[in-house]
C-alpha cells in the first residue's frame, strides 16, 4: 500500500504514431499528481522480471488538463519504450505521483520575449508551456524553433502552425512565432541546419523576425545533451547568465535524457 500511494497504474486513452519510432501517448491521470508547465514525471512498465522499469517523460498536456500525454521516440535497445510502443488503449501504465524539473517560467524575472528552443522530444515541456495560459499573459511575443533530423519527425506541426486551446484566448495566439529546423535534409518551408549554426550566423533571428537581447529575451533550452551543451556554450558567451534559484538568469536549460 504505501507504494501506491507513490505511484498507481493509470489506463491508456491513446495512442498517435507520429512515424514508426515515433509516438505520443495518453493516459488517465492520478487525482494526487500535480505539476507546473515544463516539467516531468515518471512512468513505468513491467521488465522480464515483473520489476518496473520507469523513465521520466515531459507533460505535454497543460496542468489543468485531466489527461497525461507524452511524446516519446523508440530506442531499439531500450528496456521500457519499446514495451511502450506496444500499448493499446485500455492498457495500464505505471505513472508517478510526483513531478519534477526546473524548466519552468518561475525561473524567469522580467522579460518581454519567450524562446523555446528544442530538439526531438525536448518539445514535450514547451507544448504544455503553450498549452498553459500563464505564458501568453506574461510574454509579449514566443517564439518556438523545433530541431529534427528529417522532416517526417515534425510531430506537433499542424497543431502548432494553427495553435489553439480552450485554456488559450484566441486573440492572444498572435504572440506565437513558430519555425523548424531539419538537419539532414533541405525541407520546404523549414530552415536548414542545427540551432546553433543558425544562431550562429544570424539567420534564426531574421527567420523570427526578432532580435535576441539579454536584456528582454528569456531562453528555454531542451533537448539532446549536445545541442544543450552547445546552445549553453553559445548564449553564455554572448551574456546570457544560466538562471539559478538564488541568481535569477535568462537561460533556462534540461537535457532530454
Amino acid at each position: 500500500m504505501q507504494a501506491q500511494t507513490k505511484y498507481s497504474p493509470q489506463t491508456v486513452t491513446g495512442m498517435h504514431f507520429w512515424t514508426p519510432t515515433i509516438f505520443s501517448i495518453k493516459t488517465t491521470r492520478p487525482a494526487a499528481l500535480q505539476f507546473t508547465a515544463g516539467q516531468f514525471v515518471r512512468l513505468g512498465l513491467p521488465g522480464d522480471d515483473g520489476e518496473l522499469i520507469w523513465r521520466a517523460y515531459s507533460f505535454v498536456n497543460a496542468p489543468a488538463e485531466d489527461t497525461l500525454e507524452f511524446y516519446v521516440i523508440t530506442i531499439p535497445e531500450g528496456q521500457l519504450t519499446p514495451r511502450m510502443s506496444q500499448l493499446k488503449v485500455g492498457d495500464e501504465i505505471f505513472v508517478d505521483h510526483t513531478a519534477y524539473g526546473f524548466l519552468t517560467l518561475d525561473r524567469f524575472t522580467g522579460g518581454d520575449d519567450l524562446w523555446l528552443l528544442a530538439t526531438g522530444t525536448g518539445l514535450a515541456p514547451f507544448v504544455s508551456i503553450l498549452r498553459d495560459r500563464a505564458v501568453w499573459q506574461r510574454f509579449e511575443r514566443i517564439f518556438l524553433v523545433h530541431s529534427v533530423r528529417w522532416e517526417r519527425d515534425l510531430a506537433y506541426y499542424e497543431q502548432l502552425r494553427h495553435f489553439s486551446h480552450p485554456d488559450v484566448d484566441p486573440s492572444l495566439v498572435k504572440k506565437l512565432r513558430f519555425s523548424v529546423c531539419v538537419t539532414r535534409e533541405q525541407t520546404p518551408g523549414a530552415l536548414y541546419g542545427r540551432i546553433t549554426s543558425l544562431l550562429a550566423s544570424g539567420e534564426l533571428e531574421k527567420a523570427m523576425g526578432a532580435t535576441l537581447d539579454p536584456a528582454t529575451s528569456r531562453i528555454m533550452v531542451c533537448g539532446n545533451p549536445d545541442m544543450v551543451k552547445a546552445l549553453r556554450a553559445w548564449f553564455t558567451g554572448n551574456g546570457y547568465a544560466v538562471s539559478r534559484t538564488a541568481t535569477p538568469g535568462p537561460l533556462v536549460l534540461e537535457k532530454q535524457w
